[in-house]
């Protein structure tokens, strides 16, 4: 009987962490690093869009991550390659426009 309700109970709380953090990740809250791997090859005609999220509580790094045009694919970028510097210049130049 304590088996079961041990069982009933950690299914529970599982599925309350799940909806919790699935409200948090809808809600832009990243609770670690998106990006495990980064590319450094050169990709910025295929590049939709860029998302540059500083470092924080929460991952140390700071991330870049584009969005494919095609395929509509992320991927993270490597913030020391030389033309991800560029491109990240060319979007502040922009911004402070």
């Amino acid at each position: 009987m304590n088996k079961v309700i041990l069982s009933t109970l950690v299914v529970l709380l599982a599925a309350v962490a799940f909806s919790e953090g699935m409200t948090l990740r809808s809600l832009g809250v990243e609770l670690h690093c998106r990006c495990f791997q980064t590319e450094s090859r050169p990709i910025g005609r295929h590049i939709e869009k860029v998302e540059l999220i500083p470092a924080n509580s929460h991952c140390g790094v700071p991330e870049i991550i584009a969005t494919i045009k095609k395929t509509g694919k992320e991927v993270c970028l490597d913030p020391e390659a030389p033309w991800v510097k560029r491109v990240i210049e060319r979007i502040l130049d922009n911004k402070r426009r």
